[in-house]
């Protein structure tokens, strides 16, 4: 096989490089000037408090209205996206890691001067950079992680529309490549309808910002996210009306379970009186809410989030692994996720969080694990 033309087709091009900058640059000015709910984020250990601008859903509509004007008038052609994928991968993989060198440069700079801290070792670079150094980093007034997340998920309903539009050139579009946009597109849109329950999760609260955030937001939930896009663009899958029927029920109880979790979660952060599922909440230890989904598994939003991810593989049939490799990839990584998770509550809870774990026993799927 010769992997010439492929690499070659992965150099960045100047118009690959200008398409980044420009949609990274329409998201920074846009995303803090157009009108959206001010929602304050937790408490941080200094006492602090941020707060974000949840415009995301505006942002997104004027994004693609502003696309759309550009194509109907002929600047630009509605597959450019999908005939620059590979370019734009790599230009955007360089750019998550120039950003987070220069993060890793900000971050140790600023604790090696605080006296309070101790200073780098060299065994420690590889790893404050992979995990990052600060918690919310700032660029010019925006919060870094809660920007990367939201170009994530933007980049990948841009990606679709793009691989969308390609089909529709080629004449390839099937039932199975409808069936796919549709979800994920749903999915992407409520997602930016309830942004503000981004503000309380464990990304924004806990997790610091290094190459494997900006990794992920940038490279992995874009492009990876949208590999079964990219996989029924070369692959015809005809799907029976029966096998149209399972993937609609798998794809509405996974959002019913991740939407009603993480509300919930996020309700209860907010108002732990706040009645669930016309109930009043059980909680115990004053903290650790036991009530509704959180009463069923420890980690119930992952169930959804699994099945939501198995939902979008699910139109691509069963011939070939590849279009499973995200769900497979998100199972591994909740896992681990859970598994992190578990540590840290254990210790910041200590006897509080064992007795909750007697009372709901199960992790993240309920009489299996």
């Amino acid at each position: 096989m010769d992997l010439h033309p492929l690499l070659y087709s992965s150099i960045p091009s100047w118009s690959s490089v200008g398409l980044l900058l420009s949609y990274f640059g329409y998201l920074a000015i846009f995303g803090s000037f157009l009108p959206g709910k001010i929602i304050p984020g937790v408490t941080l250990a200094d006492g602090s408090r941020l707060h974000y601008r949840c415009n995301g859903l505006l942002s997104l509509i004027l994004l693609v209205l502003l696309l759309g004007g550009g194509v109907a008038a002929g600047l630009l052609s509605p597959t450019a996206i999908a005939d620059r994928g590979l370019e734009l991968l790599s230009a955007t993989f360089i750019f998550s890691f120039l950003v987070t060198l220069y993060l890793y440069i900000v971050g140790s700079t600023s604790r090696d001067q605080s006296s309070s801290l101790k200073p780098h070792i060299a065994g420690n670079i590889i790893h404050d950079w992979w995990f990052g150094i600060q918690l919310n980093p700032q660029f010019m007034g925006i919060d870094l992680k809660f920007f990367f997340v939201r170009a994530g998920m933007l980049g990948w309903l841009i990606i679709n529309l793009s691989v969308l539009g390609k089909s529709i050139q080629d004449g390839e579009l099937h039932r199975s490549m409808v069936l796919y946009q549709l979800f994920c597109t749903f999915y992407i849109l409520d997602y930016f309808f309830h942004e503000e329950y981004m503000t309380s999760t464990w990304d924004i609260i806990a997790e610091r910002l290094g190459f494997m955030l900006v990794f992920g937001d940038l490279v992995w939930i874009p492009f990876t996210f949208s590999i079964q896009g990219w996989w029924l663009l070369r692959n015809k899958v005809e799907l029976t009306t029966a096998a149209v029927v399972a993937n609609c029920i798998t794809f509405v109880m996974g959002y019913v379970i991740f939407r009603g979790s993480n509300k919930q979660k996020h309700v209860f952060k907010k108002n732990p009186k706040a009645p669930i599922w016309g109930k009043a909440p059980k909680v115990i230890g004053g903290k650790l809410l036991v009530s509704g989904y959180w009463g069923i598994a420890r980690h119930c939003n992952y169930l959804g989030d699994l099945l939501l991810a198995l939902s979008f593989s699910l139109p691509c049939g069963i011939s070939s692994p590849i279009p499973y490799f995200y769900p497979i990839y998100l199972l591994i990584l909740l896992i681990w996720r859970e598994r992190r998770d578990e540590a840290r509550c254990a210790e910041k809870y200590k006897d509080i969080w064992a007795e909750y774990c007697k009372v709901v026993p199960w992790r993240i799927m309920p009489y299996i694990y």
